[in-house]
């Protein structure tokens, strides 16, 4: 006889499997990140089509099988119903998924990590339209931080996974030598994990040059203090800085998971 079980879960990824069967990839309050298989969810008839949209907040159920752990049940909590209406919040959602997705380990509850999707998703949802800027206008327009907002949301969400997983950048004191940082000549170096000195620089010769503004920045975001992170003023060179980090840290990390 099964167990079931019942849990609240943020669908972040979907996978065709078959001729009608999917997979979904759901991050749960009650069992982290789970690999769920849903049996016959293509069909137009299914009763767990409905209950699992991509970036929707779901009560499901599951039983556990012998090669995955199986969907029985499945109801719709709350839509977020302006993000698959925006192409940017489309865009930063899917950004957020993938991460989470490579970087969380299966099944290791995390009540932080929860509090954090369900923060960035409520404030991915909220307010009206987010602005979408074309690139070449982000490079060249003096926007200020709060028109930067849709964008900023995933790095927000982004550092803080780290920070929570285990891998927080050093941003006060360099990675190598561990003496206080003075905030000229600095540089990001993922491979001694954060923030490293001229003098460990010129010494290791590995590293790329980061702006006192921008470790100010990931000092605001670290401290998870969305309110002052919304006032912070952030110009396009600032902006594209911290997208450069973001993903150099990424990728790197994406290779020690391997």
């Amino acid at each position: 006889m099964f167990i079931h079980y019942r849990t609240l879960g943020f669908v972040i990824k979907k996978i065709d499997r078959g001729e009608a069967d999917r997979v979904f990839i759901i991050f749960t309050k009650d069992f982290g990140k789970l690999r769920l298989l849903a049996r016959a969810a293509r069909k137009i008839k299914s009763k767990l089509s409905g209950g699992l949209k991509l970036f929707s907040l779901s009560e499901i159920e599951f039983i556990q099988g012998k090669a995955y752990k199986t969907l029985t049940d499945a109801k719709t909590r709350e839509n977020f119903d302006k993000i698959p209406k925006s192409l940017i919040r489309l865009k930063i959602a899917y950004k957020i998924a993938e991460v989470s997705d490579k970087l969380l380990r299966e099944e290791e509850k995390d009540q932080q990590i929860w509090n954090l999707f369900s923060e960035t998703f409520q404030r991915l949802n909220s307010g009206s339209r987010l602005p979408y800027f074309p690139s070449h206008q982000i490079l060249t327009a003096g926007l200020q931080g709060r028109k930067f907002l849709g964008f900023t949301i995933y790095y927000y969400f982004f550092w803080n996974l780290i920070d929570l997983i285990g891998y927080r950048p050093s941003v006060y004191n360099c990675a190598v030598c561990q003496k206080k940082l003075t905030l000229n000549c600095l540089y990001f170096n993922p491979e001694e994990g954060g923030v490293i000195c001229s003098n460990c620089y010129k010494k290791l010769k590995s590293g790329k040059e980061i702006s006192a503004d921008l470790v100010k920045i990931l000092r605001v975001i670290l401290k998870k203090d969305w309110k002052t992170f919304c006032r912070i003023k952030i110009k396009p060179s600032h902006y594209k800085a911290l997208k450069n980090i973001s993903n150099e840290y990424y990728n790197f990390l994406v290779q020690d998971f391997r």
